[in-house]
C-alpha cells in the first residue's frame, strides 16, 4: 500500500517518530530506533550533543542510517529564544526541518506556550523552516498555526513524559476535521495500544520518546510501537462498523432452519 506521510517537501513511509532523550547511552537510542522502524528522531539540541566531535555524538551515532534528524527547541521558554536557536542549527548544520516546541509551564505541566509558539511559526515558516509545532489539544489553535505556515500540528495526548494516553479523544477528532496539514500526536503515550488508539482516531503520526526510552525493554516496546502505529492507520483507513447499544448476530437468522 502506498499509503506514505508528506510533511512540507519531506516524504515518510513510517508514521512513527521518536525520540532521543532519556536512553542509557547513544548505542541504545540508535538500536531502539532502528527496531521502531522510525525514520524521523527528534533531538533536543539544547541538551543533546549532536555534532562536537570532542565528545560523543548524535550525528555520529546515526551516521550509517537514512534517519532524519528532527531538531527540537525544548528549553526554550519564548519566541525569541526558539528562533534564534533555530536559526544556529540551521547555519550549523544545513537542517531546516525542525520541531517548534515553547514551553510556559516548566515546573509541573510542561504545557505549550501557545501565544509565543504561533509568533515563532509565522517568522520561522516565512524563513523556509519546515515547521512542526507543539501545541495543547485545541482545534482553533491547530487551524491558527496551520494559517502561520506550520508544516504539521502536533497536539499534546496528555502531559510531557505523563504516559497517561489521549486524555480528550474528541479534541483530535476536531482538530483532524479543522486542518489539512498533517496531524501527529505528541506527548503522554505510554504504551503500544495509545499510539494505535492515535492513528484510529485519524491522526496522520505519532510521536513519542518516553514510552520507549524508559520501557523495561526500550528495544521490545520500539518494535511493539511500530506494528501498533501501522495496525492502527491500517484500522483508521478500513473504518470500524457503527457502535450499537444492542447486540447483532454475527450470522444471519435469515433461513435459519428450524429445529424440531
Amino acid at each position: 500500500m502506498n499509503d506514505l506521510l508528506q510533511i512540507g517537501s519531506h516524504t515518510f513511509s513510517s508514521r512513527l517518530i521518536v525520540g532521543s532523550g532519556k536512553y542509557s547511552d547513544f548505542a541504545t537510542t540508535k538500536e531502539a530506533t532502528l527496531a521502531s522502524g522510525a525514520q524521523i528522531i527528534t533531538v533536543a539540541v539544547r541538551r543533546v550533543n549532536i555534532m562536537d566531535n570532542k565528545s560523543e555524538n548524535l550525528l555520529e551515532t546515526f551516521r550509517d542510517t537514512n534517519i532524519q534528524f528532527l531538531p527540537n527547541s525544548a528549553g526554550c521558554v519564548n519566541a525569541k529564544e526558539a528562533i534564534t536557536l533555530f536559526r544556529l542549527v540551521r547555519e550549523a548544520t544545513g537542517i531546516s526541518f525542525i520541531k517548534l516546541e515553547i514551553i510556559g509551564d516548566t515546573q509541573k505541566t510542561l504545557y505549550p506556550d501557545i501565544v509565543e509558539t504561533l509568533e515563532a511559526t509565522q517568522i520561522l515558516a516565512k524563513e523556509g523552516f519546515c515547521v512542526l509545532a507543539y501545541t495543547n489539544d485545541d482545534p482553533i489553535m491547530a487551524k491558527r498555526l496551520e494559517d502561520a505556515g506550520a508544516s504539521a500540528v502536533m497536539p499534546l495526548a496528555a502531559p510531557i513524559g505523563s504516559g497517561l494516553g489521549i486524555q480528550n479523544r474528541y479534541n483530535i477528532a476536531f482538530i483532524k476535521e479543522a486542518i489539512k496539514v498533517p496531524l501527529i500526536v505528541d506527548a503522554g503515550v505510554g504504551c503500544a495500544s495509545d499510539a494505535s488508539i492515535a492513528m484510529e482516531l485519524g491522526a496522520d503520526g505519532v510521536l513519542t520518546n518516553t514510552a520507549i526510552a524508559q520501557a523495561q525493554n526500550p528495544i521490545m516496546m520500539a518494535e511493539a510501537m511500530k506494528y501498533a502505529v501501522k495496525a492502527g492507520r491500517l484500522s483508521y483507513l478500513a473504518g470500524r462498523i457503527p457502535r450499537k447499544a444492542y447486540a447483532s448476530a454475527s450470522s444471519p437468522l435469515d433461513g435459519l432452519a428450524k429445529l424440531q
